[in-house]
């Protein structure tokens, strides 16, 4: 016999005797168990093996403990919504929140904080604790802001400076707000966006000092509502604007010209926002100077860029738990912001089209590999459209009416006038709202398109925001609030400008302590040949990054 045969045979032996030990370990677990259940009564008995046959085995339907709480094989819409709530709640709705559950509006609340002051709204004060925990965790990933604050805190650059600001409100903006109160600001505040209010920052800001009237899910009246009082406050009146969109600037130019002629400076960081300035400065209707932060490098190539090049499938995620491998999406506009989702897209295996407007991002779509198309050639074939062009009517009903059953829509761009929502609201339409900020629109062939926030900015209406990021535009507002501020008189007109070079760089190089890089410094001879200064700025201000 060979010596692998031998082998094999030894070990069909110690199988087989394994299998022995097996059923004798079985049956002695066998008896043990009868004999543990001799020692119950027969009430017992009955109770614990009711649905055990004793003859003949029948196969049985599982069931629940009652019939009665078998689940429709057609739910009604209120148990539609109610299941698909209790499912998805854990994953997309915020800690904002209030865990009393209380619809009771902010406006008709009376709240005080702990020094006995009234002056805010929001959804709770009670949140404060959490609220504050989010800020701390905010400050460890903007150590740039942090910094700024500590060099500049003893110089106090903001002394005298009253500060209204219209923003998303989030724990990154609190670590702004706080510092441009510590360089000597005084500060009230709004939200730009009525989803994007995490409501425990605003609690904790209230409870700081800084009036805050903002709160998560703000009807468009509250949202005016908010903007007046934060402006219109007895023995208050601002000298700066911070901005984000232009709806503040736009409610103090119309209702409050006498204030909005004293104020010293506007900061505004949005595509649209920027565009309603360049509008009143054509219109000669300008009468104060502004800073286009949207438009500076640290805003565009960042902001824009790498933090929607992240945030947009959090949204997306979050909202719908969609696939994106295979799936056809369609990206209306290829500007930082269309940049950055094409290219997170693109990485999850999605065919990626891109619209667009102007022949050189077109250009620059062809050359990163999408196909530039016009929407109507690929409306009834796309599973996902997203806009980003800062424009109105991008997707029109029309369109709408023509995508596939279970297409997604959304908005990327800061204005909710992207897509068409209004035209989705009429008699033969149905609304269903399935998840907080998710919303099926159905028509009356039964088919769906799902909304992600009502056609509004998706990544702080639906998810959150990589905190590095919006340190780099933070640090951003706050330079540029102390350069306005600061600056001497006839140094700006009435009119719109771009941040200094020198200031981009600043906020830049701050930044870079953070992954340990070290610049490359000219020397004498090399600052001399490219006709620099050593220090920067580095780049004439008509280089294109």
């Amino acid at each position: 016999m060979s010596e692998a045969a031998g082998d094999a045979r030894l070990d069909m032996k110690q199988a087989s005797k394994e299998v022995k030990e097996s059923e004798n370990a079985a049956e002695k677990y066998s008896a043990m168990t009868v004999s543990k259940h001799s020692e119950m009564n027969v009430g017992d008995l009955s109770s614990a093996f009711s649905a055990v046959p004793t003859h003949k085995p029948v196969k049985k339907q599982i069931q629940f403990v009652e019939e009665k709480q078998e689940f429709s094989r057609f739910p009604t819409k209120a148990g539609r919504r109610s299941l698909s709530r209790s499912i998805s709640q854990s994953s997309t709705d915020s800690y904002s929140s209030d865990s009393s559950d209380d619809e009771t509006s902010p406006r008709d609340k009376t709240q005080v904080n702990s020094k006995g002051s009234s002056d805010f709204c929001v959804k709770s004060i009670k949140q404060v604790e959490f609220g504050r925990r989010e800020i701390e965790i905010a400050e460890q990933d903007m150590s740039a802001l942090i910094s700024l604050r500590k060099r500049a805190q003893s110089e106090k650059p903001l002394a005298g400076a009253k500060i209204v600001g219209c923003t998303h409100i989030t724990a990154q903006t609190a670590v702004l707000i706080e510092t441009l109160v510590a360089l000597g600001a005084q500060c009230r505040w709004t939200a730009c966006n009525i989803y994007s209010t995490q409501n425990e920052v605003a609690a904790a800001l209230s409870e700081t000092g800084v009036a805050v009237f903002a709160w998560k899910g703000e009807s468009e009246d509250d949202f005016w509502w908010c903007i007046d009082r934060c402006v219109n406050t007895e023995g208050w009146q601002p000298n700066m604007i911070l901005d984000d969109g232009g709806d503040l600037t736009h409610w103090v130019y119309k209702k409050y010209p006498n204030v909005f002629k004293k104020i010293r400076g506007i900061v505004e960081e949005s595509v649209t926002g920027v565009h309603r300035l360049y509008q009143l400065s054509k219109a000669g209707k300008l009468c104060v100077p502004a800073m286009n932060v949207n438009d500076s490098v640290t805003k565009q190539k960042f902001d824009n860029l790498y933090c929607c090049r992240e945030s947009i499938l959090d949204g997306l995620k979050r909202t719908t738990d969609v696939m994106f491998g295979g799936k056809q999406v369609v990206v209306c506009g290829y500007g930082e912001v269309g940049k950055g989702c094409c290219a997170a897209l693109k990485a999850l295996g999605a065919i990626v089209y891109v619209t667009e407007i102007d022949p050189i991002c077109a250009l620059q779509a062809c050359m990163d590999g999408f196909r530039v198309v016009k929407l109507n050639e690929v409306i009834r074939l796309v599973d996902v459209i997203i806009t980003c062009t800062g424009n109105k009517n991008v997707v029109t009903r029309d369109q709408l009416d023509r995508m596939k059953n279970g297409s997604i829509v959304c908005n990327m761009g800061h204005s909710n006038t992207e897509i068409d929502v209004a035209s989705l609201r009429t008699p033969e339409l149905t609304w269903e709202r399935v998840r907080s900020q998710v919303d099926h629109v159905i028509w009356p062939d039964g088919k769906r398109v799902i909304l992600l926030a009502e056609g509004r900015l998706l990544n702080l209406s639906c998810s959150t925001v990589p905190t590095f990021v919006l340190s780099i535009t933070a640090t951003t507002q706050a330079l540029a609030l102390i350069e306005l501020y600061n600056a001497p008189e006839g140094r700006y007109k009435q009119d719109v400008y771009l941040l200094p070079k020198k200031m981009d760089e600043y906020v830049a190089s701050l930044h870079l302590a953070t992954f340990d890089a070290h610049l490359t410094e000219l020397s004498d001879e090399q600052a001399k040949y490219l006709g620099l200064n050593k220090n920067g700025p580095f780049k004439p201000n008509y280089y294109r990054y």
